[in-house]
C-alpha cells in the first residue's frame, strides 16, 4: 500500500493518545509498581533486585516474538478485511485484562506470568500502532509522527507515575487505574484512526520462504543492531532508577517515590523537547543518521555523570542528559527506520522487527543491570556500561546509509 498524502490534526492526536496510553501502561509498572511489588527487606535488597530483572526480561522475551508475528499476519490480512484495527483492539484488551491479573498477583512468578500477558498486549498493539506510520503517512510527516511516539512514551511515565504518586494509590489499585486507561484510550484510537481495508495485490513466492529478509538488507540491518545496542544502554540507566535511589542513595521508601517522580518529570521535559525539535528538523533536512549518532553520545554523557558523581543532584542532571538523547534517538531514530523499509507490502512486519529492538532493549537491560549489581554490590557498573553500549549503539547506527529524499 502507497503512503497517503498528509494528514491533519485529528490524525496526530488520536496517533498520539493511542501510544499515550501505551507507553503508560507499559512503563509505569516497570518504574514503579513491579520494583515495588517485587521489593525484599533492606539485608536482602539483591534479591528484589534480581527478582524485578528477571520478571521483566521474561516479559520482554514474550514481547519479541509477538510483535512480528502480529505484523506479519496483519500484513497478510485478507482482500477487504482491516489490517490493524482488529489486532489493535484485542490487544489493547489483552493488556487490560493482564494488568488487573497482575496487581491481583503474589509472589515473582505469579506477577512475571501476568506480566507475560501485559508484554504480549502491548506489543501487539504497538507493531499494529507503528504500522500506521508507514501505511499513511508521506516520509515529510514520519518525523512528526515519530516524535510524537517519542515523547508520548515520556509523558506516559509521568502520566502513570505522577497519578499513582500523587492520588496516593496502592500496588493493585495503581494497576487498575493503568487496565481503565488502556481499555479507554486503545479503543477509541482503534476505532477512530482509519484503517483502509486489505488490498488483493499479488506477492512473489519467495517472500514466503524468506519471512525476515527484511535482516538481509545491509542498512536495515546496521540500523536495526544500533538500535538495539541503543535501547539496552537506555534500559540500562533508567530501569533501575528506583532500586538505586532505595539502595543506591540510602532512601527511604516515601522519599525515593517522591523522587523518582522529579526526575521522571525532568527526564520527560527533555526528551519531549529533544523529540519536537529533532523531529521536525529531520523532516525538513532528511539527515536523520547523524541526528541519531549525536543522540546516542549525549546519552552516553549521562551515564558518565552518574558513574562519577552518585548524587541525587548529579542523578537530576543525568536524568536532563538522558531524556535529551534518547528523545532525540527515539524519534529519528523511528524515522530513519521507516525511510529504511524494504518492502512495503511488509510495514507491520518490519517495523514489528524495528519495535522489537525496544523490547528486547527491556530484556536485556534490567536481567543485565540486575546481574552487574549482584556482580559489585551496587550500582556504578551498571551506569557505566549503559554508557559504552550507548556509544556502540550509535557507531552501529552510523553504518547505515542514509537513504535519499
Amino acid at each position: 500500500m502507497n503512503a497517503r498524502g498528509r494528514v491533519g490534526a485529528r490524525w496526530m492526536t488520536l496517533f498520539t493518545l493511542a501510544w499515550l496510553a501505551v507507553w503508560t501502561v507499559q512503563l509505569t509498572p516497570v518504574q514503579l509498581l513491579l520494583p515495588l511489588q517485587l521489593d525484599t527487606p533492606q539485608d536482602d535488597w539483591i534479591r528484589g533486585v534480581v527478582s524485578s530483572g528477571l520478571v521483566l526480561g521474561i516479559g520482554g522475551l514474550a514481547g519479541i516474538v509477538a510483535g512480528p508475528v502480529a505484523g506479519a499476519l496483519s500484513d497478510r490480512a485478507r482482500p477487504g478485511r482491516r489490517r490493524r484495527r482488529p489486532w489493535a483492539l484485542g490487544a489493547v484488551w489483552l493488556t487490560a485484562v493482564c494488568l488487573v491479573a497482575t496487581g491481583f498477583a503474589e509472589g515473582p512468578w505469579a506477577v512475571g506470568l501476568a506480566w507475560v500477558g501485559v508484554s504480549v498486549g502491548v506489543a501487539v498493539a504497538s507493531a499494529a500502532f507503528g504500522a500506521l506510520i508507514a501505511d499513511q503517512l508521506p516520509p515529510g510527516q514520519r518525523g512528526a509522527a515519530s516524535a510524537a511516539v517519542g515523547s508520548s512514551q515520556a509523558v506516559g511515565i509521568v502520566l502513570g507515575v505522577g497519578l499513582v504518586v500523587l492520588l496516593g494509590l496502592g500496588i493493585r489499585d495503581g494497576y487498575l487505574l493503568l487496565a481503565v486507561l488502556i481499555a479507554a484510550i486503545g479503543t477509541a484510537a482503534s476505532l477512530l484512526l482509519p484503517d483502509d481495508p486489505a488490498l488483493d495485490v499479488p506477492r512473489a513466492p519467495r517472500r514466503v520462504r524468506q519471512a525476515l529478509s527484511s535482516l538481509r538488507d545491509r542498512d536495515f540491518a546496521w540500523m536495526l543492531s544500533g538500535r538495539l545496542v541503543t535501547n539496552i544502554g537506555n534500559a540500562l540507566g533508567t530501569s533501575l532508577f528506583l532500586f538505586f535511589l532505595l539502595h543506591g542513595l540510602q532512601q527511604g521508601e516515601v522519599e525515593a517515590q517522591d523522587n523518582l517522580l522529579l526526575l521522571i518529570v525532568v527526564y520527560t521535559l527533555f526528551v519531549v523537547l529533544a523529540s519536537v525539535i529533532t523531529g521536525i528538523l529531520s523532516d525538513r533536512t532528511g539527515r536523520r543518521r547523524g541526528l541519531a549518532v549525536a543522540a546516542t553520545m549525549v546519552q552516553a554523557c549521562s551515564g558518565v555523570v552518574i558513574t562519577l558523581v552518585p548524587t541525587f543532584e548529579a542523578t537530576m542532571v543525568a536524568a536532563a542528559l538522558m531524556g535529551l538523547g534518547y528523545g532525540a534517538f527515539s524519534t529519528v531514530g523511528l524515522a530513519f527506520a521507516a525511510d529504511l523499509l524494504p518492502d512495503e507490502q511488509d510495514h507491520a512486519r518490519d517495523l514489528g522487527v524495528v519495535n522489537v529492538t525496544a523490547a528486547l532493549g527491556q530484556l536485556i537491560g534490567p536481567v543485565l543491570g540486575a546481574g552487574l549489581v549482584a556482580l559489585v554490590g551496587g550500582f556504578w557498573l551498571v551506569f557505566a556500561t549503559a554508557a559504552v553500549l550507548s556509544v556502540i549503539g550509535g557507531l552501529l547506527t552510523a553504518r547505515a546509509r542514509q537513504p535519499g529524499r
